[in-house]
């Protein structure tokens, strides 16, 4: 075995400008193989951290309770009425008794109490429809990261106080420290103080989105207690289809993992994911090719000299491990050389805190280059090229081949 990685190794380095060449081909390879992975892989957790990384992973929504139908062996269907009520908007009791079990659950990173619904921002004769969302004071980021996307001010929510986006302060002409009202659908309205103003970069959110402390948000909606929504961040988002039972289970409330509102963004990533992998098996496939190429040249040139190597006493096998070891050794050194091109390129690119808010830059992941898997997958693809050009040297006749 080490007589013929010897007899290999003396071809590569018979003809370096060849190999040289070949190997050079094999790192480039390899680098469009790391490059991929590095870009592809960053690009996927771009993608979540300005989506899914500011959304709910957990969700328990109040629902409002329908009148039941009763359905009574006489085929009659009786409607039963509830009994009228003041409140008009569903709400979650008792949030004290279950909340501490969520936030004790492995993987949950913090919880948002809620108050949720809609009504209009009033500036002078101007007025906007607004989504209200009242926030716990001290927690205002722990699900959207206010405190990144704060342009003006703070994102600090205090009793008299809103937050308002970028778009709707320039539509409105509005500034930091303007008194505006917000007036809720129960028609109760409240003047309020502008205290900060966001810039998250979707349209939506900056241009229809006000967010109030939570006590303020209990007097526009007339809710003395309770919360109409309880959202739940995670570690590891992924796991949400998993802990989403759980909660259920431990609190009898309908919770919703991320992924059921978010189907279409779990699908584009998948096909991006595709994609990649598509790009890199033909990054691959490449590199087999011209390995195989190479090495089935070699073999026709070095004919001669494997017709004496048999007549000597060589087997086939012997023969056929002097290729597949020539394969191996360009396929190391050409993953190696290829794998330390690709991460002295991707060191130039900034790193993934480019990935948060407010900065800008390619989204490339150095840490997702799959180096190691592309040295080893490029060794291996180099040895499986080389089978066909080893066998081809092994079948040769002796007496034919030194003939020629």
């Amino acid at each position: 075995m080490l007589y013929a990685l010897k007899i290999a190794t003396r071809y590569l380095t018979a003809s370096k400008a060849q190999t040289a060449l070949l190997v050079f081909g094999v790192a480039i390879g390899v680098f469009i193989f790391i490059f991929m992975s590095a870009l592809i892989g960053g690009l996927a957790e771009f993608i979540m951290m300005r989506t899914a990384g500011d959304m709910a992973h957990i969700t328990i929504q109040a629902e409002a309770v329908d009148p039941a139908l009763l359905q009574p062996n006489t085929g009659r269907t009786v409607l039963l009425v509830q009994e009228p009520t003041t409140q008009t908007t569903a709400i979650l009791k008792d949030t004290a008794a279950f909340l501490p079990l969520i936030e004790a659950l492995p993987g949950v990173t913090g919880t948002s109490q809620q108050i949720n619904g809609s009504g209009f921002l009033t500036r002078g004769v101007q007025v906007t429809q607004v989504s209200i969302n009242g926030l716990e004071p001290g927690h205002e980021s722990v699900i959207v990261n206010l405190a990144s996307y704060i342009t003006e001010g703070t994102a600090n929510l205090g009793a008299g106080g809103v937050l308002v986006g970028k778009t709707l302060a320039e539509d409105m002409d509005l500034s930091l420290g303007q008194t505006v009202r917000l007036q809720s659908a129960q028609a109760i309205d409240a003047a309020l103080t502008i205290t900060g103003i966001y810039e998250i970069g979707s349209g939506g959110p900056d241009r229809r989105q006000a967010y109030v402390s939570l006590a303020t948000a209990r007097t526009l909606f007339a809710l003395p207690q309770g919360v109409t929504r309880i959202e739940i961040k995670l570690a590891d988002l992924y796991t949400a289809d998993a802990l989403a039972p759980r909660i259920m289970a431990l609190t009898g409330l309908d919770a919703k993992s991320w992924t059921e509102q978010a189907a279409q963004l779990l699908e584009a990533l998948q096909a991006q994911a595709q994609t990649g992998f598509i790009l890199k098996a033909f990054a691959l496939l490449t590199i087999i090719i011209g390995v195989a190429s190479a090495l089935l040249l070699s073999t026709y040139r070095r004919r001669p000299e494997i017709g004496i190597m048999r007549a000597m006493g060589a087997g086939r096998w012997f023969v056929m491990v002097v290729f597949v070891s020539q394969g191996a050794l360009i396929g190391l050194m050409g993953g190696l050389f290829g794998a330390a091109a690709g991460y002295g390129v991707l060191l130039a690119f900034p790193s993934r805190v480019s990935f948060g808010p407010g900065q800008s830059g390619l989204p490339i992941d150095i840490r997702q280059g799959a180096y190691g898997l592309a040295i080893w997958l490029t060794t291996l693809g180099a040895i499986l090229a080389s089978i066909l050009p080893a066998r081809a040297a092994a079948r040769l006749d002796p007496v034919t081949a030194i003939g020629q």
